[in-house]
């Protein structure tokens, strides 16, 4: 596992608030940490992936105000600069991503082109 100097995407102040609320739910396994990367498929070639994972030897980690995450380092190009927010709103509620490497995103937001 290697930690990275400089974190390669941001949580907004709502995004840290739902991820640490996550973290307190009973249960929640402390040994693992919030994986931020990307997969293939999604109606625009590649979907987000946000969600607890325990790491990898091949990960690199870094921390966002005390949160432990995690990425693929081959992942690093593609989401390098992106920004993860919350939304609570009545039409749209969840994380949604800023990702200034998308070269097109999908009506959802969670799909993406590069």
């Amino acid at each position: 596992m290697e930690m990275t100097t400089s974190n390669p995407v941001s949580l907004t102040p709502g995004a840290i608030l739902a991820v640490r609320k996550l973290m307190l739910e009973p249960g929640f396994d402390n040994q693992q940490a919030l994986r931020i990367g990307v997969k293939g498929g999604g109606c625009s070639g590649m979907t987000y992936i946000l969600g607890f994972e325990t790491p990898g030897p091949k990960d690199q980690t870094f921390e966002i105000e005390g949160i432990p995450c995690i990425i693929d380092p081959s992942h690093e190009m593609y989401i390098y600069g992106m920004q993860v927010d919350w939304q609570d709103g009545l039409n749209n509620r969840g994380f949604t991503f800023r990702n200034p490497n998308a070269s097109s995103t999908c009506g959802c937001g969670t799909s993406f082109s590069v």
